[in-house]
């Protein structure tokens, strides 16, 4: 084996070009399948950073963010979030957990600076946590010490956990941190400890990852202020997911089972506070339990078949790299097969010459997969800046460019099964050689040309390529479509100003005159022509929804969709945003606390709930029946896209309430979500040729109202859009440069083997010419053949795309998956590509010489 080794390494070293090609097409192949297996590995495969992840089981089987209002949950009744209550009811019932923890599904914004400090608040991302969250998990403090239950209590001194990514970037690793006093939001907080490096908290998210873990009951503190109501002490405000450690002998199955009836129970002791479809649906409600050991893997659900489609993409370039490999070992191999012959007429057993041709195609694969490895770290930071780039470059997501065990494994393992599969042909079939025919002259033959077995490779090469190409002009064209929809609203000269009013400890009473000053003092700024503060913007990612009751009519059905969204926004806000008006009016400076609660919906809104009749003037509420009295519809908009999910499905219904309104209901819960909907994120602002220094202008103005009003940023709505959009980006992006890479490795290919083929046949070119043949016919002759293979090619992907294509259905938006034009672009890409790799080998077949021809066969 060491002679083997040795014998390759010297045969390559002899034939640089041969290795130097063979190495960059496994290298390129090799590297991208890589680092998607890097993202797969990371997001759907990976567990935890905790003690035991095996024993860990979450109560759910969905990624819910972030709030779920009721007793019931989804049309199909399966609980994955929970409220307060309803975890402590599981956490005193089911001792077949040793822990169970809770934490907070979504994040908490936090305005965090050191006691005493005057600079601006530092916006750092929360989250709420039980006070067993780290002894469930089996996590140890890096410094100082981490949550128990006592911090979990009421009336505890407020506490909280840093992460050491922040402890590390934000505080230069400094252990004085340990103990001491940050302001919170306003209220005083006292840093306990910071967590190991590398944990992250128990769920994998793209945005929103926690910079430091509060108590649950840190709630009643921070989200309690206002007049508002703690999510704590509503029963039926779900927001948070459960994960526990089962005790060793547990059977998931009977816990699950055992879980529902808790669950039933908690469920029925709620019967009288229920609504009249929840009272129909909550014995119906069920849910799961799921292993726990990655946690709540809400960036797997979201990535998950965008993922898998990459890898059978990347899987589909290693296939073309590695017919190249076969092809080139396949072409040296019968390059060489004199040699050959004169071994095996010397009595080489045919086994050692398979021996010898697989050890240098397993080394040229493993030597080829170590180059991948930097081709996949390379290609996973590109994958990582095209699929995380909301929240900008502060956004943080727990994802490494740099490739773990499992990856190298992976990477290793490729590269030997691709030696072995890909090289064993080509030894074969060169060991076959008959030595007295190999040594009787191999250029003399007239009827060889390429094998077929090269032929074969580049025709599966063709397919491979259409079908690539074929995927990346569909999801480039659905990308577009996502991109330049009818929205509803202009986009040209917009922007959003993202800000937190919360984390400024204003009263409710002061939240209006703020806006109104923020609303005077923007339009003052150079270029700027409307402003409109909304609750959130169209297309920024945020959603509020409620039940509806239409006055007048009955209690609706337990399984009719009465949901809809709603927004509270200042006046001229559609102005602003473009949006038409196409019946009755807009929200104006006259709809004052004073006047009649007024309501601006939109087309889907209409139909849905006033089909065939004249909205304006009817009388709507949300929640109750008892409320269905409380909007007068004064306007109706044309309909908006707003939401940045269900993009193939008709516009939800929606609603626009005035800022200035606010609503007293008799109900605590109604109150406190009426009064925290007037606290405004987005500010929408047109600026007509898009002045520069947008967001500089924009905080300056804002700091001059308020220097603690907290400003994340100013994004144009391109750059919000193309946020949105990210995971569509990314993958019509990475299936466009698979495409590409594809389509090169198969032009290389085609290249090899018709340069092969015109060596071969030079005593044949030779007899054509000299019986009278010209060049243009010599030149035709090669490019048939080059085009019976791709002809071929595409005879088979065409069919193959065309299924590629409805396979990918639900990751098109607005093209057919046999779209005849992106069907005909790819194969178009493809004959050029041909024709261009097969021109060189056609003009060397036309410069032969007749007489140095047959004078060399």
């Amino acid at each position: 084996m060491l002679a083997d080794l040795r014998d390759a390494v010297r045969q390559l070293r002899k034939a640089p070009g041969f290795t130097t090609t063979a190495l960059l097409t496994l290298a390129l192949g090799i590297g991208a399948t890589t680092a998607i297996f890097t993202l797969v590995h990371q997001v759907m495969l990976k567990s935890l950073p905790v003690a035991k992840p095996g024993e860990l089981w979450r109560i759910g089987d969905k990624a819910r963010c972030c709030n779920w209002g009721g007793y019931t949950q989804g049309d199909d009744g399966d609980f994955a979030l929970f409220s307060w209550e309803a975890y402590r009811h599981f956490r005193e019932h089911t001792p077949e957990f040793t822990d169970l923890a809770a934490l907070q599904a979504g994040n908490a914004n936090l305005g965090v600076r050191r006691a005493g400090s005057q600079a601006p608040a530092d916006t750092r991302n929360g989250e709420y946590v039980s006070g067993n969250f780290f002894r469930t998990l089996g996590v140890q403090p890096w410094i100082g010490r981490l949550f128990t239950d006592e911090d979990d209590r009421e009336g505890a001194p407020p506490v909280a956990v840093m992460s050491y990514r922040i402890w590390h970037d934000k505080y230069g690793s400094d252990p004085s941190v340990v103990g001491a006093g940050y302001q919170i939001n306003g209220h005083p907080f006292t840093v306990i400890g910071v967590a190991a490096p590398g944990f992250f908290g128990a769920k994998l998210s793209g945005w929103g990852m926690p910079d430091f873990w509060l108590p649950l009951t840190a709630e009643l503190l921070i989200d309690g202020q206002n007049g508002e109501r703690p999510r704590l002490k509503n029963p039926q405000t779900n927001f948070l997911d459960l994960i526990g450690r089962v005790r060793p002998g547990v059977n998931p199955k009977t816990l699950e089972a055992k879980l529902k009836v808790e669950l039933h129970d908690w469920l029925a002791s709620h019967v009288p506070d229920m609504e009249p479809s929840e009272k129909e649906l909550w014995k119906q409600q069920t849910l799961h339990l799921t292993p726990g050991g990655a946690g709540t893997a809400a960036l797997r659900e979201q990535y998950e078949d965008g993922l898998k489609l990459l890898l059978v993409a990347a899987g589909c370039v290693l296939l073309v790299a590695c017919a190249n490999l076969a092809n080139l070992m396949l072409a040296r191999g019968l390059k060489d097969r004199a040699q050959t012959s004169i071994r095996v007429a010397l009595g080489a057993p045919r086994g050692r010459l398979i021996r010898k041709s697989l050890v240098e195609c397993v080394m040229l694969a493993a030597i080829g997969g170590a180059l991948g490895i930097g081709v996949a770290y390379a290609g996973t930071r590109l994958i990582l800046r095209l699929a995380f780039q909301t929240g900008g470059p502060n956004n943080y997501v727990p994802i490494s460019a740099t490739p773990s065990v499992p990856v190298l494994l992976f990477t290793l393992g490729t590269s030997v099964l691709t030696g072995i599969i890909f090289g064993i042909a080509p030894a074969w079939m060169t060991s076959r050689t008959d030595p007295v025919e190999a040594l009787r002259g191999a250029n003399r033959s007239v009827a060889g040309g390429g094998s077929w077995a090269q032929r074969s490779l580049v025709i599966a090469q063709a397919a491979m390529s259409l079908v690539l190409l074929s995927a990346a002009a569909l999801l480039g064209q659905s990308l577009r479509n996502l991109q330049h929809q009818n929205f509803g609203f202009e986009t040209q000269g917009r922007y959003i100003a993202w800000i937190n009013p919360s984390l400024g400890s204003y009263k409710p009473e002061q939240i209006e005159l703020l806006f109104r000053q923020i609303d005077d003092r923007l339009r003052q700024i150079p270029g700027v022509r409307m402003v409109a503060p909304a609750l959130y913007a169209p297309m920024s990612g945020d959603s509020w929804n409620d039940g509806i009751r239409v006055e007048g009519r009955p209690e609706p059905g337990a399984k009719e969709d009465n949901g809809s969204g709603f927004a509270r926004v200042m006046p001229g806000f559609f102005e602003t945003l473009g949006s038409k008006i196409v019946l009755g009016r807009s929200i104006t400076e006259e709809d004052t606390a004073s006047t009649r609660h007024v309501a601006v919906i939109n087309e889907a809104f209409a139909k849905r709930f006033f089909k065939d009749q004249n909205p304006i003037g009817q009388h709507f509420g949300e929640g109750k029946i008892k409320y269905s009295g409380t909007y007068e519809i004064v306007g109706v908009v044309r309909d908006i896209r707003y939401m940045t999910w269900g993009l193939k499905d008709p516009v939800r219904p929606m609603y626009w309430l005035p800022e200035a309104q606010t609503v007293q209901y008799d109900d605590p819960a109604y109150t406190s979500g009426d009064l925290s909907s007037h606290y405004l994120n987005n500010i929408v602002i047109w600026a007509p040729g898009d002045p520069p220094g947008m967001e500089d202008r924009v905080r300056k103005a804002l700091a001059s109202i308020d220097p603690n009003l907290v400003l994340y940023g100013v994004d144009s709505y391109s750059k919000v859009l193309s946020g949105d959009f990210q995971q569509e980006n990314m993958i019509a992006t990475l299936t466009t440069l698979f495409g590409v890479l594809g389509l090169v490795l198969a032009a290389v290919g085609l290249y090899g083997v018709m340069a092969y083929t015109v060596e071969q046949r030079n005593s044949e070119i030779g007899v054509r010419m000299a019986l009278g043949a010209d060049r243009g016919q010599v030149i035709k002759m090669v490019l048939r053949g080059a085009f019976s293979q791709i002809g071929i090619g595409l005879a088979i992907g065409i069919p193959a795309a065309i299924g590629a294509g409805k396979l990918m259905t639900h990751q098109l938006f607005g093209v057919k998956p046999w779209d005849p034009i992106m069907l005909a672009l790819a194969a178009l890409m493809l004959s050029l590509a041909a024709l261009l790799a097969s021109a060189i080998p056609a003009r060397r077949a036309a410069g032969v010489e007749p007489m140095v021809a047959l004078r060399n066969g």
